[in-house]
């Protein structure tokens, strides 16, 4: 991918309330992503309204003090909370003479930037030229203004700067490279079910915690930072726990608020990670004043996946900078309170893992006879070996083994 010099961009955020939505800590958390992208907020503005307008997004006289403000505090362009029609970014572009962005623009150039696998560059590729084919004149135009900076990461403009022909010939491309690896990533999953390991996704919201869980309990060193969406690619880890059992472990991309169509659709080889585990693992940020709101969000998107109805840990996480605070989830099987970063809680959490696996396990009591000391170590490799006695008659076995290899070893 391409990459334009980093320019220093001064933005005002702009949000629509319409109802009882609270748009001002949505306008917070598009600060963050913001942020993240390299972009400095030097204003807030949220006009109130029964609906978002049709052609501006705003109405006249927000426009206007969206003008005075972007002089005043010497703004670049604006970023809205909410993704833009092509006609709402043609329209506000000409009245304001500013870079214009949208929700879904940042967190696509976001996506663009922390991207490291050929499967991650695909995937943002792909949902990056969905979107701007619909907006090819208007972007043209909005992002030839600074000449870089937010919006111009991945694809680069100079194939922006090619007619729609061409850029759906580039997504059938694309399509069918994406295709290819999700094709692989299948295979892994059929290798992982016929070595009868429990997979467990761990889901949560963007900044949760999930990569610092899962370093935590494996010791791998996936990428964890206090950053939104620094992790992409989809990890996954062995974990034995003090029974000997194991359990694979899948890190996920985290979920947002107004995650944008494109992104799923383009991302869902990696999220259908949840929808092919045997449990969830759903990690909450109980710091976070919106957690609430957040694990709302992960359900909605679980049930978008279609990975709703699985058993559900919630770890509530980041307990060491939580204080004195109370959350409940009344959708999950079971709640775990957890500091990944500490330590605290990570022993309950493998042992209700454990219990969990051994409560799917059938229970075995033989003498196998010497000549069948095989299946003996059938089930050390599957299930869990209880105990063996060496006898006169063979080796009295008592175990706990998958259904799936029930049947070899009775």
């Amino acid at each position: 991918m391409e990459y334009i010099n980093e320019i220093e961009e001064r933005v005002i955020l702009v949000g629509v309330q319409v109802g009882d939505e609270d748009t001002q800590q949505s306008l917070d958390e598009l600060e963050e992503l913001a942020d993240t992208a390299g972009a400095i907020t030097a204003g807030k503005i949220i006009q109130s309204r029964e609906a978002v307008h049709p052609g501006t997004y705003i109405g006249k006289g927000k426009i206007e003090e969206v003008r005075s403000l972007m002089l005043a505090v010497d703004a670049t362009g604006i970023i809205c909370d909410d993704e833009l029609s092509p006609a709402q970014m043609n329209n506000l572009e000409h009245e304001l003479e500013c870079k214009v962005m949208d929700r879904t623009l940042l967190i696509l150039d976001i996506f663009a930037k922390h991207a490291t696998t050929s499967e991650g560059k695909i995937q943002v590729e792909l949902a990056q030229l969905r979107y701007r084919s619909a907006r090819l004149v208007g972007l043209r135009a909005s992002l030839s203004r600074l000449g870089g900076g937010i919006g111009t990461r991945g694809p680069g403009e100079k194939k922006l700067e090619t007619d729609r022909r061409l850029i759906r010939k580039r997504i059938t491309a694309l399509k069918e490279e994406l295709s290819q690896v999700e094709r692989h990533r299948e295979l892994l999953r059929t290798g992982r079910s016929r070595g009868n390991l429990k997979t467990a996704a761990i889901v949560g919201y963007t900044n949760a915690g999930k990569s610092t869980l899962l370093n935590a309990l494996t010791g791998s060193q996936v990428l964890s930072q206090d950053k939104l969406f620094a992790t992409l690619d989809p990890t996954t880890r062995s974990l034995t726990l003090e029974d000997g059992q194991q359990l694979l472990l899948t890190d996920t991309v985290g979920f947002i608020r107004k995650l944008p169509h494109n992104l799923v659709e383009a991302f869902k080889s990696t999220l259908e990670e949840a929808k092919y585990a045997d449990y969830i693992i759903h990690v909450a940020d109980v710091s976070n004043p919106q957690v609430e709101l957040q694990m709302h969000v992960v359900y909605d998107t679980l049930r978008e996946l279609g990975a709703d109805g699985k058993k559900t840990i919630t770890v509530f996480n980041k307990q060491d900078v939580a204080g004195d605070v109370t959350v409940r989830d009344l959708r999950a099987d079971y709640t775990v309170k957890t500091s990944a970063k500490t330590g605290e809680g990570l022993q309950e959490l493998q042992e209700l893992l454990g219990k969990l696996i051994s409560e799917e396990l059938l229970y075995v009591e033989r003498v196998f006879p010497y000549q069948e000391a095989g299946k003996i170590q059938l089930i050390r490799e599957n299930g869990q070996l209880l105990s063996e006695e060496y006898t006169e008659n063979g080796i009295h076995v008592k175990a706990r083994v998958p259904k799936e290899i029930y049947h070899k070893v009775i």
